[in-house]
């Protein structure tokens, strides 16, 4: 799959621009001329555990530190995504994201053969939460996984994935980084755009510096999310059913790469996922002792893949650990975008086809957390399964993975 710069205009980080050139092809395949026209209703698929599932919205502001990317912002501004079991037996679907979202998140690509294109295709997205609907559990005995998305991407790009894990008893809370995705919507009806994305930088002198500043500034964004769910007094209706004993986080791309920052700034996370992200901040020498699973596509991130840091990281892990490849996999495949670019008529060339790349990264990530969280046996995750064909497990310095 080609890889290009969404904005010409502006001297992106280069590694940063991959991704975000990752987002360009996504959406004009999403929006491909007749292809909306030529599918049905794209939808994500039914959640495989046994609760039900409800879903709200959380306006967060820190007053302790100023925007990073905004100085006139005096206050950090987040906007969080909540899913977890609810007894709700209906309700009003919640949506996807907003036409005006959907709109920004295509358009924000910068392509001019998007310009005829309707830009509201993600919006008629159907779910499985319902809005607002009461929690349900008993005090301290859900635990939390929070999500966080890969850079100029909204928190809701792993929607699949949240509706999932609340239908098998977890909390999860996805961030909007505000200022580094392309439409962050806020409850006074404000929009705010990708400012990270008009930082120009020296990309030949530092090519990796304005990811370590993104990756930081995400692992405050997370510690003061946790302070708010999990506090004396938390901002959600449901909080004193979190155990916050029971912490883990899971990120894909930029924030899959936050997950070691975080977990090394913030004890309370236990177990982390990066799901084909690129380790812009090494993980230091003295290393990272909680459980950790790198989730990749096999032309970045075997060991002999382009992508050199998971390999230079690896050593670094001393505790539980797995390094997992999917063949077929795209870098959209860890996200809802692969699968709902093909139900909407489109191809970007994965080899995971219908609902598989959401089945597969459902399976891996439930069983990882179960694990780790809940202390129930994965057999899973000791070796290849025949039900998975695609999932293969990487041993560095063994340079093929089985």
């Amino acid at each position: 799959m080609p890889h290009d710069n969404t904005r010409p205009a502006r001297k992106w980080p280069a590694l940063l621009a991959t991704v975000a050139g990752l987002l360009a092809l996504t959406a004009s395949a999403l929006c491909a001329p007749g292809a909306a026209a030529a599918a049905g209703t794209p939808f994500l698929p039914k959640p495989t555990g046994p609760h039900r599932v409800g879903t709200t919205s959380l306006h967060l502001t820190d007053a302790s530190r100023r925007d990073p990317w905004v100085p006139s912002a005096k206050t950090r501004e987040l906007m969080v995504s909540l899913w977890y079991p609810t007894a709700a037996r209906d309700g009003r679907r919640a949506p996807y994201v907003t036409p005006k979202e959907s709109e920004l998140l295509i358009k924000g690509v910068a392509k001019p053969e998007l310009e005829k294109i309707p830009p509201t295709a993600l919006s008629r997205t159907r779910t499985n939460a319902f809005t607002d609907a009461e929690p349900a559990g008993r005090r301290r005995s859900l635990p939390l996984v929070v999500l966080s998305p890969g850079f100029t991407w909204l928190r809701t790009s792993m929607t699949g994935l949240a509706e999932d894990l609340a239908s098998r008893g977890y909390v999860v809370a996805s961030i909007d980084h505000t200022y580094e995705n392309f439409a962050t919507t806020f409850p006074d009806g404000r929009v705010t755009s990708c400012a990270a994305c008009e930082i120009e930088t020296d990309d030949n002198a530092h090519p990796d510096a304005f990811g370590r500043t993104m990756i930081r500034s995400r692992a405050i964004d997370i510690s003061f999310v946790l302070d708010q769910l999990t506090g004396p007094r938390p901002k959600w209706k449901g909080g004193a059913l979190i155990d916050p004993a029971r912490i883990a986080m899971a990120g894909q791309s930029l924030g899959g790469a936050a997950a070691p920052e975080t977990m090394l700034k913030d004890s309370r996370v236990r177990a982390g996922i990066n799901m084909d992200g690129r380790f812009f901040l090494p993980i230091p020498k003295s290393g990272l002792a909680r459980p950790f699973m790198l989730m990749g596509e096999p032309k970045l991130h075997t060991p002999e893949g382009k992508d050199d840091t998971w390999k230079r990281d690896w050593q670094h892990m001393t505790g539980w650990k797995r390094w997992l490849v999917v063949k077929g996999a795209l870098h959209p495949s860890f996200t809802d975008y692969d699968m709902l670019i093909q139900q909407l008529g489109a191809d970007l060339g994965s080899g995971l086809k219908e609902t598989r790349s959401m089945d597969i990264t459902r399976k891996y990530v439930a069983a990882f957390l179960d694990l780790h969280l809940r202390g129930k046996p994965q057999p899973l995750l000791d070796k290849p399964s025949p039900r998975y064909p695609e999932v293969q497990f990487c041993s560095p310095p063994a340079k093929n993975c089985r």
